[in-house]
């Protein structure tokens, strides 16, 4: 696989890197991973609680999503990386208003901060990236 060719597909692969391994960790430890966002580790699950089946389908999400923008940044697919900015700005904020609501433990806002501030940076080195480029000649 290609490295990235600019800062704004750097910030993609990183993210793509990170979505990646903790969706991995959610599929090989689940546990870990509901510890990790600050939700109750049971020892027993009761009959109809599918907590690590929506744990297995929530990882594996993030293991395919890890994989699309890894593959985006190695060929630099920059429309990609413009179009993830308002989305995860939009995951920013239904993840923090879960936690400020108290639907969600305080932990759990580090995941839409990871988002919201992940989609400052990308969203800042397309910005950087296009004052950097010369525009077009007119023929």
């Amino acid at each position: 696989m290609r490295l990235p060719r600019t800062p704004s597909g750097w910030t993609i692969a990183v993210f793509g890197l990170l979505a990646f391994l903790l969706g991995v960790l959610g599929l090989v430890s689940p546990d870990t991973m509901l510890a990790m966002l600050g939700f109750e580790v049971l020892q027993t699950r009761a009959e109809g609680d599918y907590t690590l089946v929506y744990m297995a389908a929530s990882s594996m999400a993030a293991v395919n999503m890890g994989i699309y923008y890894m593959l985006a940044a190695a060929v630099d697919f920059r429309p990609f990386f413009l179009w993830t900015v308002p989305f995860r700005l939009v995951t920013f904020t239904v993840f923090t208003t879960l936690v400020v609501t108290g639907a969600a433990p305080a932990k759990f806002l580090g995941v839409g901060l990871w988002e919201g501030l992940g989609a400052l940076i990308t969203g800042a080195a397309l910005w950087w990236e296009s004052r950097r480029t010369p525009a077009p000649q007119a023929a």
